[in-house]
């Protein structure tokens, strides 16, 4: 391990759930939708993000669902929930009615959290990419998962508040294009610490998370989590459980 933060692994993530059996949430507290659907590439991470989430939610006193039906995209079930993480989602997962319904939601205070490929999910949404904040653009490869930097723009987020800056760690490092403005950027990633020449490394860092006030709503998206062993970093886990307690409604 080069990123110092630690890995839990998956017997320790089971014995977080038990640990935290007595302080299982009840239907007064908050609850947040898990949202998988792929239509294009599949990540292997999907399930441990699934697992981890669980885990997290067990261990804060918030009840996680886990779905892959576009159907429950709708203002009575989404109603329910404080938040909605689309975990590596990809290509065209709602259907207009659905968008319609989560646009609602999100314009009503509901929260958005993003990872990973979910700014590789409907680029014939425009709504979408302005909430996710941009859209996937490639990634180096031959590699795919590489060791980079990154450096922590906002410290006073609670998703970057207990990270170290710089932070090493291995990834799969998306570059972004259509990145919006007016984004409170948490993290930046040093190109130069996992492109060589020829793949052309910007000059200064740049955003690979954020968070943002929007349309009545709150979102946050992050870059990383392309690797099963992401959902086992104590560190990623601390930063994407945070992110999502930011944007709870």
């Amino acid at each position: 391990m080069r990123n110092g933060g630690g890995r839990l692994a998956p017997a320790v993530l089971v014995g977080m759930t038990m640990a935290c059996a007595s302080t299982a949430p009840t239907d007064e507290e908050a609850r947040i939708l898990v949202f998988s659907r792929t239509e294009q590439f599949r990540h292997a991470s999907i399930e441990p993000g699934i697992q981890a989430l669980r885990a997290l939610g067990e261990q804060h006193g918030i009840a996680v669902d886990a779905t892959e039906d576009p159907s429950r995209f709708n203002a009575e079930q989404l109603a329910a929930y404080a938040a909605v993480v689309f975990l590596s989602t990809t290509g065209d997962v709602l259907d207009e009615e659905q968008q319609d319904a989560f646009m609602e939601y999100v314009r009503g205070g509901g929260g958005f959290v993003g990872i990973h490929s979910a700014s590789d999910t409907e680029y014939d949404w425009a709504w979408y990419g302005r909430l996710v904040g941009g859209y996937f653009d490639g990634h180096p490869s031959n590699p795919g998962v590489r060791s980079g930097t990154l450096l922590v723009a906002d410290v006073a987020h609670p998703a970057t508040e207990s990270l170290p800056s710089p932070w090493i760690r291995d990834d799969e490092w998306y570059d972004i294009r259509d990145l919006q403005s007016g984004l409170r950027v948490l993290l930046d990633i040093d190109e130069s610490s996992y492109k060589d020449e020829g793949e052309a490394p910007a000059v200064e860092p740049r955003p690979i998370a954020w968070f943002q006030e929007f349309e009545g709503g709150r979102a946050f998206y992050t870059a990383l989590g392309h690797t099963s062993e992401s959902y086992e970093e104590q560190l990623f886990l601390q930063h994407v459980w945070g992110g999502i307690m930011s944007v709870l409604r």
